[in-house]
């Protein structure tokens, strides 16, 4: 099969397209999926570096978190799944390829209304925003979430969820571009975010009449703590999703304190097999059919060919993509 392999770890240019070993019949709840295509994810440039290595089982060499495609062999005690079904799913690496093979459970329907582009731009986002808003956060109808880089995979994601569940988004970016477009998925007010994170303080009082958002959903990381916990009420809940910023800095106890604040870091791709499946099945439950309703949508800035992976890549370091970026493995 073709894959997309890092052949060392690099720039762009270590990522070629070869023909590697399938996947062999899979066996016991597994089941191997041809996959039509697959989205990127931060992740899979920090492993194209040499930064974040593939979860144990994951392949070393060949990206990619997320996947749509079809049923294309079952294992022995796979009962929930049939040949041909279509479907979405996520993997600890693997799925910049043709097939893939995962636990049954790893899988969700596509609604007949997406086609392979759009259903690959949503389980790693949906599923990750589903879980830290909701088993995560705990949110609840009319509480107002702040969310950073609100024109990302995962912003998008989690501005519709706030939305579709009664709640208030708060978006945050460099650009006012992305922002004003970001609305469109239910943000309700926007900061643009200069060199300093802390002017995002004012603002957040002025749109809390001075009393601060229940929730902080931080994909930036470490030059926003300081920030993040002025603009949190008390009680409030900051989840932490993405250090694109950088991953250390100095912690204020007092403010934690004081405010009885909660902080809860979450990450998808190293959980185990069965957080995955909890975390996919309540994906499952709740979000597949607002997708299918069209209360929540994908959002997909580019799709690139298998192929084009490095230009795909470079898009994603750019920093100019609003949505997903996603790989189309095959012709169909």
């Amino acid at each position: 099969m073709k894959a997309a392999v890092i052949t060392k770890p690099g720039d762009v240019d270590v990522l070629e397209v070869q023909e590697v070993k399938a996947p062999q019949d899979p066996t016991a709840d597994r089941v191997r999926v041809r996959v039509h295509a697959s989205a990127l994810n931060r992740a899979d440039v920090l492993q194209r570096k040499g930064f974040y290595p593939a979860p144990p089982g994951a392949p070393s060499d060949i990206p990619g978190l997320e996947f749509a495609g079809e049923v294309e062999a079952v294992g022995p005690e796979v009962r929930e799944r049939k040949l041909g079904d279509r479907v979405v799913g996520i993997c600890g690496g693997g799925a910049h390829a043709e097939f893939v093979t995962v636990p049954a459970s790893h899988l969700a329907s596509i609604p007949s209304n997406l086609g392979w582009a759009d259903a690959a731009a949503v389980p790693e986002v949906f599923i990750t925003a589903h879980d830290a808003l909701f088993t995560q956060a705990r949110l609840q109808p009319g509480e107002v979430v702040l969310i950073h880089a609100a024109g990302s995979g995962v912003g998008t994601a989690a501005s519709q969820l706030v939305r579709a569940v009664g709640a208030e988004a708060i978006g945050t970016s460099r650009t006012s571009e992305k922002l004003d477009r970001a609305k469109e998925y239910g943000l309700s007010k926007s900061i643009v975010v200069g060199s300093d994170p802390g002017s995002i303080i004012e603002p957040i009082k002025q749109f809390t009449a001075d009393r601060g958002v229940d929730v902080v959903l931080d994909l930036v990381g470490a030059a926003y703590l300081d920030a993040n916990l002025k603009a949190l009420a008390s009680n409030g809940r900051m989840i932490l999703v993405g250090t694109t910023s950088g991953s250390q800095s100095a912690l204020n106890f007092g403010a934690v304190m004081s405010k009885r604040l909660t902080i809860k870091g979450t990450v998808l791709r190293a959980r185990s097999v069965e957080e995955k499946a909890t975390a996919t099945r309540l994906f499952a439950k709740h979000v597949v059919p607002l997708l299918a309703e069209g209360t929540v949508k994908p959002v997909v800035d580019r799709t690139y060919a298998l192929d084009q992976i490095r230009e795909a890549h470079q898009r994603m370091e750019s920093n100019e993509s609003f949505g997903k970026i996603v790989l189309m493995v095959s012709d169909t």
